[in-house]
């Protein structure tokens, strides 16, 4: 399988996450896609992805676009889109945020789809961080509020989705970083086969810059790869990211492009 299928099937699994993660949404295959509802008000936790390539006959970009608007219409106003660039042939990728663009979405941002054999070894000594997986009220309520600050969700909308006892299960596991008995930091990793995603890194405002990022998302892969045929690590990143996933090995594979209803 090439490397941005392999980024590409990871994401969509992930994203799996939020249709039945708040016991109110779901998950539905539309002609050429597939929704992840999350059954929230919350544009960004209700999800379409396209399935398989797109050209010009067929299952074209509009037709798609028009099955997934006719599934939220009636459930909710506000859905998100996530595009991987390389399903499209070139002459649609020319035209795509037009097309899209016609169907009341904008271009949010852009994360390249990254990939990892192996990690590199930290550049400089991390801080010493320990690593407990989320189980239990109060590392479920951690990881809530970790997410809530981090990523500006209200918090009401991250309880929904994260603090549930339903929602870490198989192949979905989140992770909170302690220092010295504190929450400062938060990480969520998906399998599918021998991939592992990274999502939801983060760390609290009070302890950036410090190091405990890195040093929990490498200690929740060690954790989750020594139990487990993990044969490389993939990621969607952020801008603000990026020298950091470089720096420990990842490479780019391929770009996404995430669009909002405006």
């Amino acid at each position: 399988m090439q490397d941005f299928l392999i980024v590409e099937d990871n994401l969509r699994t992930a994203m799996r996450f939020f249709g039945y993660a708040t016991g109110t949404g779901e998950i539905a295959a539309l002609p050429g896609s597939v929704v992840m509802n999350s059954g929230l008000d919350y544009g960004v936790f209700n999800i379409a992805m396209l399935d398989g390539a797109v050209g010009q006959a067929g299952l074209t970009l509009e037709k798609r676009l028009a099955a997934m608007a006719h599934y939220f219409m009636p459930k909710t106003t506000r859905w998100s889109l996530w595009v991987c660039e390389d399903l499209l042939e070139q002459s649609v990728r020319r035209r795509a945020r037009q097309v899209i663009g016609d169907f009341g979405l904008r271009a949010i941002s852009h994360p390249p789809g990254m990939m990892a054999a192996d990690l590199l070894p930290p550049q400089k000594a991390l801080p010493p961080v320990e690593i407990q997986p989320v189980g239990g009220a109060p590392l479920q309520r951690a990881f809530t509020e970790l997410t809530s600050i981090s990523f500006e969700i209200p918090f009401a909308i991250a309880q929904a989705v994260y603090a549930r006892d339903s929602a870490w299960h198989g192949e979905y596991r989140g992770f909170v970083g302690l220092a010295d008995g504190r929450p400062v930091s938060i990480v969520a990793l998906v399998q599918s086969g021998s991939t592992l995603g990274v999502y939801s890194l983060a760390t609290h405002p009070n302890w950036r810059r410090q190091g405990y990022g890195e040093a929990s998302m490498r200690a929740a892969i060690a954790m989750v790869a020594g139990n487990s045929n993990v044969e490389r690590i993939v990621l969607q990143s952020t801008e603000a990211g990026y020298p950091l996933y470089k720096r420990m090995g990842f490479r780019d594979v391929t770009r996404f492009t995430v669009y909002l209803t405006k």
